[in-house]
């Protein structure tokens, strides 16, 4: 992956950009020392780094406002950044950049429990929204892999969904507003604590724009109350084709669980050494969520039990306690660290059809095959979620540009069938370069147009989700 050149005029003019910055921001707000901004030379994406100009820590909006207003008036490119848990590069700073990162905003603002929301600070992580109000029997409906580090600001860049967005939906399902403070400094608030805004859906184009159009730093948050109850199952089985069948026909039943997992043996096996969740011994394993009440339960895992039984499952075998659900989640939720406690590996998200999935995961296999690069495979089945691991080793000469190149026949095999290049994770800079796989010049022309829009300067997240080339003379204006 490229990056662009940095402007060697904005090299020489550091230390005046970065004395501004100084008078704008308090104490220790700004870091320019080469050896304390490599800890945000990369995010999650390890394998892509640089280190940027400078770092900003505001702690206010208008603190933002005020970076901004700098930086544009400079000419200094900005890269938002939440906790730095992007697997697409999507945080990834360029050399002439200022990182702008907004983890010291991380305060709850309001919470209405009449109108069901809440109001946080970007900042702030994504479990700990559900833990503001857990207490009073509400809950934030999605909860990526990361939920425990990832800030809701990331989650916005990126529409982050999880394990649960089968029936609650992905991050634009859950957010009502967001106050918003564009390149220029302009502090714009769109949406808020209702169900609809009039005019243009702004909102719908701000939430998984990855940084393009502005900086978030507040969002209001849709908050549900906590179901009567919940119960995962586990079913196992001999192959990933026949699993994937099995949700296929589940999705296809009108059933609709709050989560279908997927996991390959390589993952059960990394989760399981890591967990201790006491998962099967198995070729491939889904993990089924239903809720309601007892009787919901008892009647919505009857007829899971009778579609996964037309699969021949190796084993079905229901949560006993409050205790065993936990287990079950913390192995899935774990699945990303335990793979990568033994192996270097590329998360990729792209997303097909749920009826699709036996001929993809069949496909995966063989190309993993073809390339010679092991690929477990982890992923939200019930929504077509794909996120395939494929494993290589950083040290070999060619294994990352072998990597690479396996990841993109398996996000062209997810367009093929009728899917899309990334569910959550975003575009980045991994798949900047496949966007015309998915998208024609017009479809872009028209994405780029609305950058235009909010960032003219086109100095908000450079290198990201467009052509280099094309994003450069956007630049050059």
């Amino acid at each position: 992956m490229d990056l662009p050149a940095p402007d060697t005029s904005i090299l020489a003019r550091k230390a005046e950009i970065v004395a501004r910055l100084r008078q704008a921001l308090p104490g220790e707000a700004i870091i320019d020392d080469p050896a304390e901004t490599r800890a945000y030379e990369c995010d999650a994406l390890s394998a892509y780094r640089c280190p940027p100009l400078a770092v900003a820590l505001p702690r206010t909006t208008a603190e933002v406002s005020e970076v901004l207003k700098i930086c544009h008036a400079e000419g200094v490119p900005v890269v938002p950044r939440g906790a730095g848990t992007s697997l697409a590069g999507g945080a990834l700073p360029t050399a002439d950049s200022v990182i702008l990162g907004v983890a010291r905003m991380n305060r709850v603002l309001e919470i209405d429990y009449d109108d069901r929301f809440i109001r946080v600070e970007a900042g702030r992580t994504n479990l700990s929204v559900t833990a503001a109000v857990e207490a009073d029997g509400f809950f934030y409906a999605p909860d990526p892999s990361s939920q425990l580090a990832c800030a809701i600001a990331g989650n916005i860049a990126m529409n982050s969904g999880g394990a649960h967005c089968l029936k609650y939906g992905v991050t634009t399902n859950n957010l009502l507003g967001v106050t918003m403070v564009m390149m220029d400094g302009t502090v714009v608030e769109i949406g808020g604590g209702h169900m609809d805004a009039g005019g243009y859906d702004l909102l719908g184009a701000i939430c998984g724009s990855e940084g393009q159009l502005g900086v978030v730093t507040e969002a209001v948050l849709r908050i549900l109350p906590k179901p009567e109850g919940a119960r995962p199952v586990l079913i196992a089985f001999d192959s990933n084709e026949v699993a994937g069948a099995c949700v296929a026909d589940i999705i296809k039943a009108g059933v609709l669980p709050v989560a279908i997992e997927f996991m390959d043996r390589p993952c059960i096996r990394a989760c399981e050494d890591f967990a201790h969740a006491g998962y099967p011994d198995c070729e491939a394993l889904l993990i089924v969520e239903v809720e309601g009440s007892e009787a919901e339960i008892d009647e919505q895992l009857g007829l899971i039990r009778q579609i996964a039984g037309r699969h021949d499952p190796r084993e079905f075998r229901e949560s006993g306690s409050e205790e065993e659900a936990k287990k079950i989640w913390l192995g899935r939720k774990s699945a990303f660290g335990a793979m990568g406690q033994i192996n270097d590996y590329m998360c990729l998200d792209g997303t097909i059809p749920v009826s699709s999935l036996p001929l993809v995961l069949k496909r995966i296999g063989e190309m993993s095959r073809d390339f010679g690069l092991d690929v477990a495979n982890v992923f939200h089945a019930g929504d077509g979620n794909m996120h395939p691991l494929i494993l290589f080793d950083a040290n070999k000469p060619g294994d990352l540009e072998k990597c690479e190149s396996l990841g993109a026949e398996i996000l062209k095999l997810c367009v093929e069938v009728g899917g899309c290049l990334t569910g959550e994770h975003g575009v980045g800079i991994e798949k900047r370069d496949l966007m015309a796989v998915q998208y024609s010049g017009a479809d872009m022309e028209a994405q780029m147009r609305l950058k235009d829009v909010f960032d003219p300067k086109w100095l908000l997240n450079p290198a990201k989700v467009f052509p280099l080339g094309v994003s450069a003379e956007r630049r050059a204006g």
